[in-house]
């Protein structure tokens, strides 16, 4: 017990000054109490979860799986073990090996909520809805510790909604928001900063964009022009939408910039992205895109919200059909529709859903732009997205 009180002492030590150089020694200190010969099994757990917590702290994922799956190899079929290294093989982007870890716990440990909401986000990343709602409804309703987050709720509300249970998303995402896990019901982003103010809509002036809208608006068929020379599918330069938001239909982008960098498609469109760089909230929001978006007739983009709350979107709209049934933006509970040479508002950290029921495509221009509240520092620290 004296050298797991070192090892926690050097830990304090550490992030009173802030040194990883003490945290690694705090990391030794713990992997030679596991060591001990004589260290009871309780005591060996305790050092090596902490080892690991410590090791994924400092950003060393693979050190922290190695050190779970010691772990696991010598307490195989402890629940609270063997949900810890599922979680290391998912940091690390290895979900079929966590998929095989948490449906292990499932054997040993049935009704463990923590492994079920973790494979059913798995399952529903995978595409399987059905079948994830049954690891994510029982899971996120055991209110067990590690299941309370807005993630399962997120993808259960959602695996809900595209399989026809629409009342059912409706009552998790309340339950989401009433548990402090989103913002509202609507607004379901997942990296926010919580003073900011917040709407479905804005206009230029409550943006605080006047002038980068009247530079989209002055310019906006140059922008389409550039946009449409570039609309060849057999040149590959818009691709197909990759994050599993299309119901029904066809929709591509073709993106110039993100997370704050150029993209080295700007060379195909210069005149664009030369109005883009006098944007610098624009092109430097590193929790953001630019990007031409093109949507074909019969395309239903399914609810769905953004990742932070941080940015806004301006949509220029470029070509947009009117015949047929047209084609519209809901927001929260406000549907509108895009005008040619007009920028369109919106916060898409609130829940959208696009419907194109026109006879041809529907062509515009993305341009995300940093929160008006945003500070500067804050623009120079926040991760990018």
């Amino acid at each position: 017990m004296a050298r797991f009180g070192k090892a926690e002492s050097l830990f304090q030590q550490a992030e009173q000054e802030r040194s990883n150089k003490l945290l690694q020694e705090c990391i030794q200190a713990y992997n030679e109490v596991a060591e001990l010969p004589t260290c009871p099994p309780a005591l060996k757990k305790k050092a090596l979860l902490t080892k690991a917590e410590r090791q994924t702290f400092l950003g060393h994922l693979r050190a922290a799986l190695l050190t779970k799956t010691q772990l696991a190899r010598e307490f195989p079929n402890d629940g609270k073990v063997l949900n810890q290294l599922g979680v290391a093989y998912l940091m690390i982007g290895q979900n079929d090996k966590a998929k095989q870890v948490f449906e292990k716990v499932l054997d040993i440990h049935p009704g463990d909520g923590f492994a079920r909401v973790h494979l059913g986000f798995i399952i529903k990343i995978k595409g399987d809805w059905l079948k994830s709602i049954e690891y994510l409804l029982p899971g996120v309703t055991s209110l067990e510790e590690g299941t309370q987050e807005g993630k399962f709720y997120f993808h259960l509300g959602d695996a809900l909604y595209r399989t026809n249970r629409t009342k059912e998303a409706d009552e998790i995402y309340k339950l989401g928001a009433e548990r402090g896990l989103f913002r509202s019901k609507f607004q379901r982003s997942l990296y926010n900063v919580e003073r900011l103010q917040s709407r479905p809509f804005w206009t230029p002036q409550q943006a605080k964009v006047v002038d980068y809208v009247k530079k989209l608006e002055k310019n906006w068929k140059v922008i389409r022009d550039e946009a449409l020379k570039m609309m060849d599918v057999k040149k590959g330069l818009f691709v197909n939408e990759d994050e599993n938001l299309r119901n029904t239909g066809e929709w591509r982008q073709f993106t110039l910039y993100q997370r704050g960098k150029k993209d080295g498609a700007c060379s195909r469109v210069p005149k664009t992205c030369s109005i883009l760089e006098q944007m610098p909230n624009a092109i430097g929001c590193t929790r953001g895109q630019v990007k031409y978006s093109i949507m074909m007739p019969g395309t239903h983009i399914w609810p769905h919200t953004g990742p932070t709350n941080c940015r806004l979107r301006m949509h220029l709209g470029l070509v947009i059909p009117t015949t047929g049934d047209g084609v519209r933006l809901r927001c929260a509970d406000d549907i509108r529709t895009w005008e040619e040479g007009k920028v369109l508002i919106f916060d898409d950290s609130f829940e959208h859903e696009v419907w194109q029921q026109a006879d041809t495509f529907r062509l515009i221009l993305i341009v995300d732009v940093w929160h008006p509240d945003i500070t500067e520092r804050e623009k120079k620290t926040l991760s990018p997205i």
